[in-house]
């Protein structure tokens, strides 16, 4: 049976299909939360955080119960999303860092020869732009310019200052770049970067555009307005508070996005998806991956699976969805939608649309594979096995176990023997990484499968109105 439950929209998919024709092609607006916990918002569970305007894009579309991005940290996985192939197919297996001894930094960023869905956008005719965050490389080939985004405002690099940033200035307080205008001072930059996507959607409201708001909220830097801090004085934990407070401004400009395209007549015509890059990184923003077990990372759940939207509703049902999709998915989706060839292009990922309108009732993958530095997993059906180097593989049977408690490798020894063989016969075929950083960061890492997480949600009410 297929997993799709929920309220379907009483319109035939041959009825969407006709008004959608109607409407011209679709303007797409992906939006990118960075770092955010799986359980910290409100349609994901969260007890204290009130995200209204997420919960209704939520509500308005499809949510995807079981979404999973490509990597458990950031620039990885936007080097997947934004190509469509899995990053370590073509050498991105490791986070952006200085150099390291041995490789060319000129190879520090995603590949030149891999396109990026704004090239293919762009080929199809869409006006292309880049809000906030890039962390796809630094040097100048790299650039989002030169990556198929004919607009950029934001910043090349990780992380940045939410306050301010200064002319000369280094890592979190670099200059904000644009080319199409001269930057103002920050205010406070997801209020900031909120405000240059309504621009961008006002800019090009008589065309078919695609817009990337890749906000940074809510990794660190931890810093809130005091106004939202406000908003929080019942949480106790400082830490807790100004990652809360920094999700609900996050909301907040979600809603003003959504706002735009009402008020420019849009809003039916355009697919909306809303994902986080990773899991949280609950040992550094006091984020909430609950139920999930681990964080950003590491591969287990709480690593990788994030909260997954598509609003468009001139086509889209309002359904839950519930077999695994990835963020790999969103390129041959798009270009799809955007009347690109699908079949041309080496995408890792598939076109979801023909599964959201049953035009396919099977599942769209029948694995899923990751790796990052020193772990590999892979998903098969309810079974998901986790590879690391100093233990055994790990197996669990995710429908019974979503928190991951319980290791059944060693009952089930058919069953991780086929997995392992599987991915193992992946990994060795997969090229050497392009880039790395710091060996300190595999020791890290192996490190986080050995913490303690939260696995339900704080008993504490939400905050002040």
């Amino acid at each position: 049976m297929k997993a799709i439950t929920g309220i379907i929209l009483v319109v035939s998919a041959s009825c969407l299909w006709a008004q959608t024709e109607e409407l011209g092609k679709p303007n797409i607006i992906l939006i990118l939360a960075d770092d955010l916990g799986y359980g910290d918002l409100g349609y994901t569970g969260s007890t204290q955080i009130r995200t209204p305007h997420i919960d209704a894009l939520a509500t308005s579309g499809v949510q995807f119960i079981q979404g999973y991005v490509s990597s458990a940290v950031c620039a990885p996985s936007r080097a997947g999303l934004l190509t469509g192939r899995n990053q370590v197919e073509f050498g991105f297996d490791n986070n952006l860092a200085e150099t390291q001894p041995g490789f060319d930094p000129a190879f520090a960023g995603l590949p030149v020869g891999q396109m990026t869905i704004a090239d293919r956008l762009k080929a199809q005719g869409y006006a292309t732009g880049l809000i906030g965050k890039w962390h796809l490389g630094d040097k100048e080939q790299f650039h989002p310019t030169k990556r198929g985004f004919d607009e950029f405002w934001g910043y090349l690099g990780g992380s940045h200052d939410y306050f301010q940033s200064v002319p000369n200035g280094k890592g979190a307080l670099s200059p904000i770049q644009s080319n199409y205008k001269t930057p103002k001072p920050l205010t406070y930059i997801t209020d900031d970067q909120g405000d240059e996507c309504v621009d961008f959607i006002k800019r090009h409201a008589k065309e078919p555009f695609f817009l990337y708001a890749s906000f940074n909220a809510p990794h660190a830097p931890m810093q809130a307005t005091q106004e939202d801090l406000a908003l929080f004085s019942h949480i106790a934990d400082q830490s807790r508070r100004t990652y809360a407070a920094m999700v609900h401004r996050l909301d907040v400009n979600v809603g003003k996005i959504i706002r735009a395209l009402e008020a420019e007549g849009l809003r039916e015509n355009t697919l909306v998806v809303f994902l986080s890059d990773n899991g949280g990184p609950a040992d550094q923003n006091a984020s909430l991956n609950a139920p999930l077990n681990g964080q950003k990372g590491i591969l287990l759940e709480g690593g990788i699976r994030v909260p997954f939207i598509f609003s468009w509703p001139a086509k889209l049902p309002t359904i839950t969805f519930d077999w695994p999709v990835s963020a790999l998915d969103l390129a041959p989706t798009f270009l799809q939608m955007a009347g690109g060839e699908v079949a041309e292009v080496d995408f890792s990922g598939v076109d979801l649309m023909p599964f959201l309108l049953d035009e396919k009732l099977n599942e769209p993958h029948t694995a899923l594979m990751w790796k990052f530095t020193i772990s590999s997993a892979i998903r098969e059906g309810d079974w998901k096995l986790i590879s690391i180097p100093d233990r055994l593989p790990m197996l669990f049977h995710l429908p019974n176990d979503r928190s991951e408690q319980h290791d059944v490798a060693l009952a089930n020894l058919a069953i991780t023997e086929k997995l392992l063989k599987k991915l193992g016969q992946w990994s060795v075929r997969l090229p050497h990484p392009v880039f790395m950083e710091g060996a300190e960061w595999k020791r890290k890492q192996l490190e986080l499968y050995n913490k303690n997480y939260a696995l339900e949600q704080p008993k504490a009410k939400t905050q002040s109105n």
